[in-house]
């Protein structure tokens, strides 16, 4: 039986984690055919028999500088690539996420070979900015595969490639993220509430946003003393968190790792949040959130010229309406900040729309079926000889 041969570029861990999804999947819908691996991957992916054209390391660089400082190695990586893949003769080509490098290997096996179908999993964020890129990706890019539901419209709109929406990861951790019932009996009795104060993954936003947090918390637990504040932490940024907290006025709990992080959402009321995918993940969770984001100066200034969108709030964007209250750069004060937060706490209009818009979320989310990596083998192999 000859082996169905995948090319496969992942550029970071999180694309790895996605993967080795996808691997299991495919390897129960291969069932006894032979599966071939090569590309570029790590974090399990080598021992799941992936055959690396190069180390992964060479091309996991985020920032500015450090790009520009790797520009060269880039180059001849996205060369090397192209080239061990054209000459692998896949069935397929899989790239995942780290767009600016998978998207430019893409275009080059196009044009080396081009009848190996290629897919993306993971949709740029061409309806956030930057929106040219979805046309540019459609000569050389076959679909791609979209973790959020609003995104196949926003694809066909700006005139990208075919776009299927498979689901996102965090639905097959609905069960770790959301309480059972006695948990969600503790949370809604608790005499003591649990509030989430997660500042970011980032050091910048650390900085940006840990004193500003400092002070709504400050003022949330004026209002509500039995209140208890728990800081789920990044364990690399752990020190850097602690050492911002501890000049807090009201010193949060620190809690690290993902077990005790998932805990806390199981138990938390309400949560303050920065922008990103914890939002979406607090959502999913029925935790009534308030996110904040703030940056440099220039950043905001460019953030305004290039992001046409109402919201930056996932679950906003799900919607389509606004159930998340968000705070960006000066809007994000202390006072807004702590007078939502209380709003989120307490029983009332406003936490239950949020509850209510968090449970469409759920059930749109739930759109694509229970196993977004099943769903991503199904659309992926459609295109595949």
């Amino acid at each position: 039986m000859r082996p169905f041969k995948l090319a496969v570029i992942a550029g970071e861990a999180s694309g790895d984690a996605l993967a080795l999804r996808f691997l299991a999947a495919l390897r129960e819908r291969l069932g006894d055919r032979p599966l071939e691996l090569c590309g570029v991957g790590d974090h399990g992916l080598p021992e799941a028999g992936l055959k690396s054209l190069f180390p992964q390391a060479d091309i996991a660089v985020m920032g500015f500088g450090p790009v520009i400082r790797r520009l060269p190695l880039l180059l001849r990586r996205m060369e090397d690539a192209a080239r061990g893949i054209a000459a692998f003769e896949p069935d397929l080509l899989l790239t995942i996420d780290s767009p600016d490098f998978c998207l430019r290997v893409a275009k080059k096996v196009r044009a080396r070979a081009p009848s190996i179908p290629i897919v993306h999993w993971v949709c740029p964020s061409v309806w956030a900015w930057r929106s040219g890129r979805a046309r540019a990706m459609a000569p050389h890019v076959d679909r791609i595969l979209a973790l959020l539901p609003f995104e196949p419209a926003a694809l066909t709109r700006l005139h990208g490639p075919e776009t299927v929406y498979v689901g996102h990861p965090l639905m097959e951790r609905l069960a770790e993220m959301r309480p059972d019932v006695a948990e969600q009996r503790a949370r809604d009795d608790a005499q003591r509430p649990q509030v989430l104060v997660l500042p970011g993954s980032r050091s910048s936003e650390i900085r940006h946003l840990m004193p500003v947090f400092g002070e709504a918390v400050a003022r949330v637990a004026a209002a509500v003393p039995e209140a208890r504040f728990i800081l789920p932490a990044v364990p690399r940024l752990q020190s850097m968190i602690a050492e911002a907290a501890a000049r807090w006025p009201v010193v949060p709990e620190i809690v690290a790792g993902e077990v005790a992080k998932l805990a806390a959402f199981r138990q938390a009321r309400a949560a303050l949040a920065a922008s990103g995918t914890v939002t979406l993940e607090l959502a999913l969770s029925a935790v009534p959130t308030v996110a904040a984001y703030r940056g440099a100066g220039w950043e905001a200034v460019l953030a305004r010229r290039l992001i046409k969108l109402p919201s930056v709030i996932l679950p906003n964007l799900i919607l389509g309406r606004s159930v998340v209250p968000e705070f960006i750069q000066e809007e994000a004060t202390a006072e807004a900040l702590s007078r939502h937060l209380l709003e989120a706490l307490v029983e009332g209009p406003k936490r239950q729309e949020q509850l209510a818009g968090f449970a469409e979320v759920e059930t749109i989310m739930r759109s694509a079926g229970p196993s977004p990596a099943a769903n991503a083998v199904e659309a992926a192999l459609a295109l595949a000889s």
